[in-house]
């Protein structure tokens, strides 16, 4: 991105685009595990204000991209592992994955109802008319 003065300040919606295609690029400029750069020093070198960063950055981190740690920084997320499981995952990821694992364990005991259900239903023998 070029950062001089004739030249619009990125947006956070073009920072977050840049970093989107870097990380999903098939060259991998950046691999699971990688850090980003400061917020603080990419702001300085783009010009622009460090919450425009820390807006591209969490929209990389709602989109399931990137970590945030506090006080490490932010880290190209490993695709491998579910979301919400890492320290540093969006909120909203790691409720979804809470509120997934309620709804597995509902449908599990369903399903054990139901197999007990179709026991109880199938050594019953019709009675004649």
């Amino acid at each position: 991105m070029d950062s001089s003065p004739e030249t619009a300040k990125p947006t956070a919606k073009e920072i977050a685009a840049k970093f989107r295609s870097d990380i999903a690029a098939a060259t991998g400029k950046y691999s699971p595990g990688d850090r980003l750069p400061p917020a603080r020093q990419l702001a300085k070198e783009l010009g622009v204000q460090l919450m425009t960063v820390q807006n591209a950055y969490g929209q990389l981190r709602d989109e399931g991209l990137v970590l945030t740690q506090q006080g490490r920084g932010t880290f190209v997320r490993d695709p491998s592992t579910p979301l919400g499981t890492e320290p540093g995952s969006s909120p909203a990821f790691v409720a979804l994955a809470d509120e997934l694992g309620s709804i597995h364990d509902a449908l599990r005991l369903l399903g054990e109802r139901l197999d007990r259900l179709e026991r109880i239903v199938g050594s019953e023998k019709p009675q004649p008319s």
